[in-house]
């Protein structure tokens, strides 16, 4: 090799970790993450619902009743015997309603008791709560399909 090649060989090298070193340590401010609630309009973490609307006592109470009345009056809608009907439905739509209101935030219970809506949430929190409530309940004994005697 001649001398010219052998010495853009070596500014070719030293130009190159030259360029590696400063794009490694171009920002020298160091970056801290923002405190918690600073950053409203991004939340990094779609289920930390920590700076949600905390929701009172009285406002779950008053959830969890009229919860369960709208449940009760959904399920006597095309009842015939609504006074037996009544008492078989009050007990899992109580149940359903104590079950939602665990994790309930503000803005679902705000949504549900001042504008009389129901959120996608709600909807998914209520099929999450029925299968549970609905589960607990003692069904029938069905019939035994195995030989007798085993």
């Amino acid at each position: 090799m001649n001398v010219f090649t052998k010495n853009l060989l070596f500014v070719v090298l030293a130009l190159s970790v030259l360029m590696f070193s400063l794009s490694g340590c171009s920002d020298s401010e160091d970056k801290k993450p923002a405190a918690a609630g600073t950053n409203k309009g991004h939340n990094p973490n779609p289920f930390d619902h920590s700076d949600d609307m905390k929701l009172s006592e009285s406002q779950r109470e008053k959830f969890e009743k009229q919860f369960a009345e709208q449940c009760v009056e959904r399920e006597l809608k095309d009842s015939t015997d609504i006074d037996r009907d009544r008492k078989r439905a009050e007990i899992p739509c109580e149940c359903i309603a104590k079950f939602m209101t665990r994790d309930l935030t503000g803005e679902e219970a705000e949504k549900f008791l001042d504008e009389h809506q129901n959120a996608h949430s709600l909807s998914i929190k209520y099929q999450n709560a029925a299968y549970h409530c609905l589960q607990a309940v003692n069904h029938p004994k069905g019939p035994q399909f195995s030989k007798p005697g085993q």
